[in-house]
């Protein structure tokens, strides 16, 4: 294997005679070093020589090494450049501050010459495997955003309608290619013969092979060779299409070794992990799932705030070919994408057996069947369902793993509670889940109050939960109409500007048809 190319190392400290120490070390092991005294000329130098590891003094004249580490990191967004502090003080809040700011790691003066040169030298192999690892990208001209998993979208023909760059790479097509042709083409055979069949029978009523599962088949690139891959595929029935989302990993050992090389440049892979553009895509699938018309009913009134980019609390809304409402409020383990991608299937059976006018039992059966197949071990989503006849004056509810739900008077006194007596769903196997609903008297003037446990969990900055009591207070001696606006008010000065941990979500359901539809989307109680 050969020696690694020297590094050009950017030296910053206001004592002349460490920086000449460092530049004589330095240079002896063959390294091109430049020095800087404060920290404008730090900058300067950095942006003339554009180093590939910087040793940073933190207290220096004009402008100090946290701020200095900032600006550099603010202008490297391409590449991972390591920045190791220099100084005297080695206070625990000192180190803090200055890993906050951009730096790697963090060495006490009087330095150990000998401890900075064993850093170095493991700093060095993997800058090395960073610019080994850009160089072969290059080479295949793919822009490296390290998106872990291919995402395709096909319609009902099996037409490819979008795909992600890391999907273009996966299957070695030119970018654009894919678009428009038929996803059989990235399928060996007999897959890619009997595909139409498959999706032609599954379309119009049969049995699903892959959809609501993950399973690992052969796939095909364009060049003809055929490698494995762990498949996940999910069904969104959107009001003006049906689209099938599929979601790709490469399990070949190339992956796997090129994941344990990037592993050794550990930022730069944080860097990568993200990417705004799926971001974007994935955000506008979920909106289109989840905001259907039916969440715009008079008899329906909720708001949702999520803790991340995306919410893993979804509500959705729609009548029934009977007139009876059936309203779901459900909250997927963890935050993020992870536990918004988890209610997709939930959503799906939803409003495809409300529409339908299925019983509910029928519905929480294919919900938790759904879940059960598709979610890995360990996640699964508490969700709360209840239905209203107001036109016959009752209702009914079922509730796994969520907060106790309560009946309100037209005066907001609770009249009733629901504890929730399931587990959520995507726990139980089918032939073990319950799907027994618990029925009740609907008044006029009543409100069914549904929440998930991030609102009644709410920290305030003393660390004190907002909790079912205080919640139930506030709305007590309130009128239907205004008691959400209440809710979200309780909370917003109950955090006192504090971040919600949680998704938190909030849904008022009408037991007549009399109230007039409110609805809120928020990312935070202040906004």
């Amino acid at each position: 294997m050969s020696q690694p190319r020297p590094l050009h190392i950017l030296v910053a400290d206001d004592s002349a005679s460490i920086r000449q120490i460092l530049v004589t070390l330095l240079s002896r092991q063959g390294h091109h070093v430049v020095a800087a005294e404060n920290g404008e000329e730090a900058l300067q130098r950095f942006n003339e020589h554009q180093p590939d590891l910087v040793l940073l003094d933190v207290v220096m004249p004009l402008m100090d090494g946290m701020e200095v580490a900032r600006r550099i990191r603010a202008q490297s967004v391409d590449r991972w450049i390591p920045i190791i502090f220099l100084s005297a003080l080695d206070r625990r809040e000192n180190l803090v501050a200055g890993l906050e700011a951009g730096g790697d790691d963090f060495l006490a003066k009087p330095l150990d010459f000998s401890l900075l040169d064993a850093r170095i030298r493991s700093l060095h192999k993997a800058l090395e495997l960073q610019r080994q690892a850009q160089e072969s990208y290059r080479k295949l001209k793919v822009i490296s955003d390290n998106v872990l998993d291919a995402i395709i979208t096909i319609d009902i023909e099996g037409i490819i309608r979008s795909c992600n760059e890391v999907t273009e790479r996966l299957f070695g097509w030119e970018a654009g290619t894919l678009l428009g042709q038929n996803v059989k083409v990235l399928m060996p055979e007999p897959y890619h013969s009997r595909h139409d069949e498959h999706i032609g029978r599954y379309v119009n009523g049969g049995q699903p092979h892959v959809i609501g599962s993950r399973r690992e088949v052969p796939a095909r690139r364009k060049e003809g060779t055929v490698f494995p891959i762990e498949l996940a595929v999910t069904e969104i029935d959107l009001p003006e299409q049906r689209i099938f989302v599929g979601i790709i990993r490469d399990i070949t050992e190339r992956k796997q070794a090129e994941m344990e090389q990037l592993r050794n440049a550990d930022a730069l892979q944080r860097y990568y992990d993200r990417s705004e553009e799926e971001n974007r895509l994935a955000m506008r699938l979920l909106d289109k799932q989840m905001l259907r018309p039916g969440l715009t009913d008079p008899a329906v009134h909720y708001w949702l705030m999520a803790a991340k980019d995306f919410s893993g609390d979804v509500v959705a809304a729609a009548r029934a070919p009977d007139g009876s409402l059936l309203a779901l409020l459900a909250d997927a383990t963890g935050h993020g994408l992870t536990a918004a991608i988890s209610t997709l299937p939930l959503l799906t059976v939803f409003y495809g057996t409300a529409g339908r006018g299925l019983p509910m039992a029928i519905m929480l059966q294919e919900m938790n069947k759904h879940l059960k197949a598709a979610l890995p071990t360990g996640h699964f989503v508490a969700a709360v369902v209840v239905r209203i006849d107001s036109a016959n004056g009752e209702g009914e509810i079922w509730s796994g793993g969520m907060p106790t739900a309560a009946m309100l008077d037209e005066d907001g006194t609770v009249v009733g509670t629901f504890a929730s007596g399931h587990l959520p769903l995507g726990i139980l196997p089918p032939d073990a889940f319950d799907p027994t609903t618990r029925h009740f008297a609907c008044e006029a003037g009543c409100q069914v109050l549904l929440y998930s446990d991030g609102l009644k969990e709410a920290e305030n900055p003393d660390g004190q939960q907002l909790g079912t009591e205080g919640l139930l207070d506030a709305v007590s001696q309130t009128s239907p109409h205004n008691r959400l606006t209440i809710l979200q008010q309780l909370l917003d000065h109950h955090l006192s500007g504090t971040e919600a941990k949680d998704d938190i979500s909030v849904m008022l359901v009408d037991c007549q048809d009399a109230a007039p539809a409110t609805a809120v989307m928020a990312a935070s109680p202040a906004d």
